[in-house]
């Protein structure tokens, strides 16, 4: 695969994990994240990897045809450093077996600033207990600060809480509500 066949640069992703909140036991790094493993950003070519069931472990997906999902990439792909999903694959299976996205948000606060938001947190079920949600999670903090971020933010849900404070986050008192409106 070339630089281009990926939804954000490869090159974004070589920042120092030892910044981030989350910590390993036994050590995983970028780009030692277990054997058979490999971290990188969404590729065009993860419909045939299995990326989109691997969502519908999360979520509900619907039926996503080649021609949307290589529209919807083309779409994020287009929004430089903006959309950016990180895999894991396992390059045995040649299968994607964990991801999360990383959205930021441009504001006029703080100076212009930039809020990262993470997403889709998923690792596989076959996977789970590897420390690999941990790692997907524990990269998006570096990253957002290597793209200019003054915070990181997450919705989870209830009995998620636990999990997410142990890597670091927190719910910030007086401002620890989200709210929905389902369209």
């Amino acid at each position: 695969m070339t630089a281009d066949d990926f939804l954000y640069s490869p090159e974004l992703l070589q920042v120092d994990l030892e910044t981030s909140t989350a910590k390993f036991n036994p050590k995983l790094t970028i780009d030692n994240p277990g054997e058979g493993m490999k971290i990188r950003p969404l590729a065009r070519e993860d419909y045939d990897r299995g990326y989109l069931q691997l969502l519908a472990e999360l979520t509900s997906v619907g039926d996503i045809s080649r021609e949307a999902w290589d529209k919807r990439f083309d779409e994020m792909k287009a929004c430089k450093n903006t959309y950016l999903i990180t895999v894991i694959e396992d390059t045995e299976l040649h299968k994607i077996i964990g991801a999360t996205t990383l959205v930021i948000e441009k504001k006029f606060i703080h100076e212009c600033g930039k809020v990262g938001r993470v997403e889709d947190v998923v690792v596989s079920n076959n996977y789970r207990g590897r420390q690999l949600g941990k790692l997907a999670v524990g990269i998006m903090q570096p990253l957002a600060k290597k793209l200019g971020c003054y915070k990181v933010t997450l919705n989870c849900t209830d009995d998620m809480v636990k999990y997410y404070s142990g890597l670091g986050y927190k719910m910030e008192e007086g401002n620890a509500n989200f709210m929905c409106l389902r369209l």
